[in-house]
């Protein structure tokens, strides 16, 4: 093997365009470029996004999504929760402190108390909200729904 005999494979090296050598060379005058606008001239750059005028695709699509800053959020407590609490503590009062030192909310939550489950038990519940359903069942247990 002699290395000043190498070649590239035939048809791999392609020679390049030579642009303004003339009209017989097909790409003299403009040079390929074509006439007149912005991407004949020397110095053009396109900014990215850009669509020739037309309204950009990023502003085009809506952006969907809405927070509302008003938003109050409750931990949602079940009566079957509440029912576990009372058997295991034997407490009449059910309020936040209680609630909290059993693990089932933070100390700054906003409690709500939904209808899941069932309350056996005569308890007076003092947090933050209840559903109407909710607020029934545990009267109808001979309890009392107590709103902070």
């Amino acid at each position: 093997m002699n290395l000043s005999a190498l070649k590239p494979a035939s048809g791999s090296v392609k020679t390049k365009k030579r642009l303004g050598r003339g009209q017989g060379s097909g790409m003299g005058g403009t040079s390929t470029r074509g006439h007149k606008g912005a991407q004949s001239r020397s110095g053009y750059s396109q900014k990215s996004h850009f669509e020739g005028g037309q309204m950009p695709l990023q502003r085009r699509v809506p952006k969907f999504g809405f927070k509302n800053i008003n938003r109050v959020e409750y931990k949602a407590l079940n009566l079957d929760a509440i029912q576990a609490v009372v058997e295991k503590t034997n407490a009449t009062v059910i309020d936040i402190e209680t609630l909290y030192s059993n693990g089932l909310v933070s100390k700054t939550d906003l409690v709500k108390v939904l209808n899941r489950g069932e309350l056996k038990a005569a308890v007076e519940v003092k947090v933050h909200a209840f559903s109407k359903t909710a607020a029934e069942a545990i009267e109808k247990a001979g309890g009392k729904a107590v709103t902070l």
